[in-house]
Parts: structure tokens; C-alpha cells; sequence
């Protein structure tokens, strides 16, 4: 065990004489209270420590103990339904308002365990031995440590144990026993080794429709969601964590304000999951490092929170981590750098800026683990650039490694229009290998209709630069068209409000159906002017409020009235577009004539 002797403190920054030898990534013990640490940096005899914890009250000649190991978290089944802080350890039954200085992980909880092998069995590293079922009836896989394996000696009988007691042993090719318990350790810096990478031909479905439809991220895909203050990338990424198709959300609050956690914690447990009818908590892990909290310990919170998805996923679920945000992360980068005394790169953030976060998105990916299952990491992480700058770096690094790119609009959110992605500042590099998974949907046409509505949105800008010069009313009837139909794009499908009961989530077969009615709309309009109607008397049929307002008034279990409301507009057109009726006295059977012609026939009557 290596031992340093503190001499000097600054901040969560320590330097130190090392007695004997430390290594770098080694997890430290500081003074009494044994407060969390990290060794950064080794020079000669000196060792530079950065510190997880308030380090108030620390004095030079205090002690420093290394662990040995570097610096890791537990892994196992007391994680789902709990809220930790940057290093998981648990932030709820704490005895105060902040977590207990030194405390390592949470007390051992019990759950009931049922053996999956028998002794004499082989085991390899990330294959299951024993499954446990917790009191809301959620199943997890215990698994072997991805570095162990061997045979099995012995293993425990169907019952009620505890995570952290012996469970299954193992002897490993050195002839050594290895007793293994539910719950496990692993670096956070580490990413969990898998077998295989594999290709993602699946969105994440994320229930709102301007991701899914326009700018979808794949199953094990990464996306950005950049956004000034007010935009709602908050509101959000909690409206992701509700809606997606992920087995598992882990929500990581970095470095944001206490009160918007609270309204997370507050709100998650009331919501019912549909898939299992019981609280959405329950597949739920929640890491909060808000503002108020180390800044040391920001740093390492993300790490944490996506080595607690690797974990589910080498378990064979889909993972969803939504980090808010990395720019907090970044700062927490500069702050601590600027204590090191390293020279500052670009926006004061440090030179390695750039690999931090490909590092971090890289652990993003659909695998094939040890176990032989299939699991995926889908990493969504929001950036709040300063003064809605997204030149800045953390936004101009993020970039180059995410597929997805949700940029936030200040004007759209002004204007109270959510979720606020700017559709054309928006971007999903992956959107074509969809396809395939839409037409299985039902919806082979989502190819070429979005292509349509993303063209629509477009000219819809290129026209209203023009309307602000020349006035709307002076543009051609075509023009004037093409605005009426990309404002329709957006109140009837683009809109979404994740407060309301229906409309919070949306499911792909609706959003197949919202799309093929609004793409049949805009068809018979542009039938209807070429025909001589003037765009005015589209606005004014009685079927385009309930077609803006189908999100909020028609529900996923009601089908049959988005077919009602298509036959609607078919007649409400048929009308439009029919020809004038005969003047009173007009001889019955008169044959027919364009309808060009009634007004030169109402005046020769």
C-alpha cells in the first residue's frame, strides 16, 4: 500500500511526497475522513492528486493511502430505481443534506437470487451465473467479471442473499478460487470489453416525431443537442427518458441546478412505464452531480454514468444515457486544468478537450458481449453554448463525433414552439439505413416523404425572406402555397408539447399515420390551385384546425379516426374543387362545361 505526505492544497487540487511507488489512475484515501481521490499526474517523488470531495479542513502533512487499484465503481443490482452522485455512491438515506465524506459505495441490499449454472460448469468473463429478481419484479443477470472466468466450485441454492456475499466461486486457470458476489467493481475510465462491434439498421425511438422522422439516431447511435438558455434541452431529454424504446435510461445531471433534478426525482416515479405498467423509475438510474457539488467530482461523473450503461448492456438490454450536459463536464475540465497549471487551448478549455469527448462517445455502440447477447449504448448528450454560440468548442468538437445533431432554436422556443429543433440547422448523417425498418412499420414511403417535408421547410425560408421585403401577398399563388403548406408541416406535425396526456409520446405507427395525412393534404392542395383555388380558401376549410390539432386529439389506440379525418379532407376538397351548380331555370339535362366558362354563362342569362 503506497503512502504520500500532503503539501499543499488548492481547491480539489493536492500535491504530495510520495513514500513509495503510486500509479497514475490509482484511486487515493486523503486524511481522516478517507475522501475520495485520483492520482493525475506522478513527478519524481511528487504525486499530484485530484480530489472527489470537499476538501475543506485539509492540512499539509496529511496522509495519502493508495488503494492499488484504479479508480471504480459497483456494478450490480441495487442500481435501478436510486440516485447516485458522480461516483455512485447513493445520495438518498443520507443521514444530511450532502454525502457522507469518504463513504465508498451503498450499504449491501438483498435481493432473490436463483443459480443459473451448476458446479463443474465453465464460465468465461461477462457470462451470467445467477439472476436475481428485485421486489418490483425487474430481472437482472448476475455476471462474471469481463477479466475473470474458470470453473465453478460451488454455487449457491434459490433465495434471498445479499450483493456484496459470496454467490458463486470459480477456480481460474492459476488454480486460484475467485468468489464472486451480485455485485461487481470496474474502472470508469475502462471501457467494458466486448466481443464484437456490430452494425445499428434501427432508430432509437425516441416518441417525438421531428427525431424519429426527420432526424433519427440510430440503436447505439450518438447525437448533440445544443440549444442557448430557455430552448428546453432539459424538458427535452426527460422527454426522451420517458418516451424511448430503451430497456434502460440512465439520466446523468451534470453540473446542472438542483432544483431541475428534484423536478426529475419528483416527477419520474409517478410516471407509469407501458411496457411493465409500474413506475418508469423502476428501470431507471439517476446520477446527479448538480452545481452545488464538487467540481472534481463532475468530471468523473460522466464516466460513471457510461460505465453504468456498458453494464446493462453487456446484460443484453438497450441502453439510453442522456447527459445534461457536457458543457457543464467541459468547464469542470478547465476549472481543474487551470489548477494542474497545464497551458489552456482554445476558450480556455484544455488541449485534450477533443479526445475527452471522443473518448466519452466512443463508448457509444451496438455489441455483441462476452455472454453472446446482443446490447446497445445509445449516448445523447445536450451542450449549452455560451450565448447560443455554437462555434464554441465544446459544440464545434461534438460534432465530429456524434451522427445525430439536434440543434435548438432561440426563435422557435420564443415563439413557443417545442420541442425547438431548428429543422434546418438539424441533421441525421444515418437517416437513410432506415428505411428498411420503416417499411416494416408500414410506412415505405417515409424515405421520400421526409425528403418532402425537409424540402417544404426549406423553401419555406428561402420564401420568407422574400415576403419581408415584398409582402406575402405579392408573392405568386404557387409561393404563397408552399408557405401555407410548410406552416401546416409545422403546427400539425412538428409541434409537440411534452406536458400533454397524449401527445407526450408518439408512437412510429402514428407518426406514419400524421405524416401520409398531411403529405395527402398538401397533394390536393396543390391539385386544388392548379385547378384555380386560391390558397385563401384553404385556410378557410373547416378540416385544417382538427388536422392541426390530430396530435392532441387523437391517441394511439385510435386509429380509425385518423381514417375518419382523411375521408373529411377528401370531401371538404371534393367541394372545393367541384363545379358551380346551375342557375335557377336552367333546362334540366344542359350539357356540361368547364367551369372556365359559368361566370360568361351567368351573364348571358
Amino acid at each position: 500500500m503506497s503512502r504520500a505526505t500532503l503539501r499543499a492544497i488548492s481547491g480539489p487540487v493536492l500535491r504530495a511526497r510520495a513514500e513509495g511507488p503510486f500509479a497514475l489512475r490509482e484511486a487515493v484515501r486523503v486524511g481522516e475522513l478517507g475522501l475520495l481521490g485520483e492520482v493525475v499526474r506522478l513527478d519524481g517523488d511528487e504525486v499530484l492528486v485530484q480530489v472527489y470531495e470537499d476538501t475543506t479542513g485539509l492540512r499539509p502533512g496529511a496522509a495519502v493511502v493508495g488503494d492499488g487499484l484504479p479508480l471504480a465503481i459497483p456494478l450490480g443490482p441495487a442500481l435501478l430505481g436510486h440516485i447516485f452522485d458522480g461516483l455512485l455512491r447513493p445520495l438518498a438515506g443520507q443521514a444530511g443534506a450532502f454525502v457522507t465524506p469518504g463513504l465508498r459505495q451503498a450499504e449491501a441490499e438483498r435481493f432473490e437470487f436463483t443459480p443459473l449454472v451448476a458446479p463443474g460448469a465453465r464460465l468465461a468473463g461477462g457470462q451470467p451465473f445467477g439472476e436475481v429478481r428485485a421486489a418490483s419484479g425487474h430481472v437482472q443477470r448476475c455476471l462474471v467479471p469481463p477479466l475473470a472466468g474458470g470453473t465453478v466450485l460451488a454455487v449457491a441454492a434459490a433465495g434471498p442473499r445479499s450483493d456484496s456475499e459470496t454467490v458463486c466461486t470459480l477456480r481460474d486457470a492459476q488454480g486460484r478460487e475467485l468468489p464472486l458476489a451480485m455485485r461487481h467493481s470496474w474502472p470508469v475510465r475502462q471501457p467494458r470489453p466486448v466481443r464484437a462491434r456490430l452494425p445499428s439498421d434501427a432508430p432509437l425511438v425516441t416518441g417525438q416525431r421531428i427525431l424519429d422522422s426527420l432526424f433519427p439516431v440510430a440503436l447505439g447511435g450518438k447525437a448533440a443537442i445544443p440549444g442557448g438558455f430557455g430552448t428546453g434541452k432539459t424538458v427535452l431529454l426527460e422527454a426522451l427518458a420517458k418516451g424511448c424504446n430503451a430497456d434502460v435510461i440512465v439520466y446523468l445531471g451534470c453540473g446542472e441546478r438542483g432544483n431541475e433534478l428534484a423536478g426529475v426525482l419528483e416527477e419520474f416515479p409517478e410516471l407509469v412505464d407501458p411496457r411493465s405498467g409500474r413506475p418508469l423509475m423502476e428501470r431507471t438510474v439517476v446520477i446527479a452531480n448538480t452545481s452545488n457539488m464538487p467540481v472534481a467530482a463532475r468530471e468523473a461523473s460522466i464516466y460513471s454514468a457510461v460505465t453504468v450503461a456498458e453494464y446493462f448492456r453487456d446484460q443484453g438490454l438497450d441502453v439510453a444515457l442522456m447527459a445534461d450536459s457536457t458543457s457543464r463536464w467541459a468547464e469542470a475540465l478547465r476549472e481543474v486544468s487551470g489548477r494542474f497549471g497545464e497551458l489552456p487551448g482554445e476558450g480556455g478549455y484544455p488541449a485534450y478537450l477533443s479526445s475527452r469527448l471522443a473518448e466519452f462517445y466512443e463508448r457509444a455502440a451496438v455489441v455483441e458481449t462476452l455472454g453472446g447477447a446482443r446490447g446497445s449504448v445509445t449516448l445523447i448528450g445536450a451542450i449549452s453554448p455560451p450565448s447560443g454560440d455554437f462555434s464554441e468548442p465544446v459544440t464545434s468538437h461534438t460534432k465530429r463525433y456524434v451522427r445525430a445533431y439536434w440543434a435548438l432554436d432561440v426563435k422557435r422556443a420564443q415563439a413557443r414552439f417545442y420541442p425547438a429543433v431548428h429543422p434546418l440547422q438539424s441533421y441525421a448523417e444515418d437517416a437513410r439505413l432506415f428505411a428498411p425498418w420503416w417499411a416494416r412499420q408500414g410506412q415505405g414511403a417515409w424515405l421520400a416523404l421526409r425528403k418532402r417535408f425537409l424540402t417544404l421547410l426549406d423553401e419555406q425560408a428561402r420564401l420568407e425572406r422574400m415576403a419581408r421585403i415584398i409582402g406575402k401577398d405579392a408573392l405568386p399563388v404557387r409561393q404563397q402555397l408552399t408557405l401555407a403548406c410548410a406552416e401546416l408541416v409545422n403546427d400539425a406535425f412538428l409541434r409537440q408539447s411534452a406536458f400533454s396526456p397524449i401527445d407526450r409520446v408518439c408512437t412510429p405507427a402514428r407518426q406514419a399515420a400524421m405524416m401520409r395525412l398531411v403529405a395527402k393534404f398538401i397533394d390536393l392542395a396543390e391539385l386544388a390551385v392548379a385547378a384555380g383555388v386560391h390558397p385563401e380558401r384553404l385556410a378557410a376549410l373547416e378540416c385544417l384546425r382538427p388536422l392541426q390539432r390530430m396530435g392532441e386529439e387523437i391517441g394511439d389506440d385510435q386509429p380509425e379516426r385518423f381514417a375518419e379525418l382523411e375521408a373529411r379532407v377528401d370531401r371538404e376538397f371534393a367541394a372545393l374543387t367541384a363545379p358551380a351548380a346551375p342557375a335557377d331555370g336552367a333546362a334540366d339535362g344542359a350539357p356540361d362545361s368547364d367551369a372556365d366558362e359559368e361566370p360568361q354563362r351567368a351573364t348571358d342569362r
